[in-house]
């Protein structure tokens, strides 16, 4: 099922023995369209840390009283690789990180998940033992220019040809897979506009310096999408 990202920002994080902070943003990979990371905002717990927890971690998006509930426990994430959120995600913090928790990495192998479709940490994993790519390189301290902020993009232009169709409003998120399945987009005023359906595969590229998504579709194919209704689960699940 999808699920929507702005209505998870907020909610509570749990790990395995305790509450651990709240779900501030999401790491997504715009050439993959997947989520790979949840911004956690741990407030006093950690002096107001934040920390990035991979969906290999995930247990249940959903638990009463609205609980992510992680796989984790909270002297692992306490002394887990320690990261600027205010800067870009480079390739030796991934290194480092997935070595930490012995998860297998998601950019070796021709899966969303590597060797896989979905973040799935079995018997059979072959956990992430690192190449020295991060030490030996200079080019590995540069940012994945791949990774961006969810809530970013939120509010970025749809550019179809020389026409500005809308504005991004949020995403859609396969709860399983955490592929995006869709971008929500409100074609008219912040209060008055038409939300429909647009699905990655019709976007052409994201201006981050303009913050603009230009799109392969024309402005009708864009008005005539599905229309999203945050009120129904079928509008959630629509294509």
């Amino acid at each position: 099922m999808l699920k929507s990202i702005k209505q998870i920002c907020g909610d509570k994080l749990g790990a395995s023995d305790g509450e651990i902070g709240h779900v501030k943003d999401f790491y997504f990979d715009d050439k993959r369209w997947v989520i790979r990371y949840l911004v956690a905002d741990t407030g006093n717990w950690l002096t107001g840390r934040q920390v990035l927890i991979s969906p290999h971690a995930f247990k249940s998006l959903y638990q009463p009283g609205k609980v992510l509930i992680v796989n984790l426990t909270r002297k692992e994430i306490e002394s887990s690789p320690s990261i600027d959120t205010h800067k870009p995600v480079s390739r030796q913090y991934e290194e480092e990180y997935y070595q930490y928790y012995g998860w297998p990495s998601y950019w070796d192998g021709d899966g969303i998940w590597g060797m896989g479709g979905f973040p799935v940490v079995s018997a059979n994993s072959i956990p992430y033992a690192g190449t020295g790519a991060a030490k030996r390189s200079d080019k590995a301290e540069h940012s994945d220019p791949h990774l961006r902020s969810a809530q970013a993009v939120i509010g970025y232009q749809i550019q179809a040809g020389e026409e500005t169709v809308g504005s991004v409003t949020d995403f859609l998120v396969d709860d399983q897979s955490w592929v995006i399945g869709q971008l929500v987009v409100n074609t008219g005023s912040r209060f008055t506009g038409k939300k429909v359906l647009l699905r990655p595969g019709a976007i052409d590229r994201i201006s981050y310096e303009e913050s603009k998504v230009f799109v392969k579709v024309a402005k009708d194919a864009i008005l005539q999408s599905p229309v999203y209704d945050e009120h129904s689960e079928a509008a959630a699940v629509a294509h």
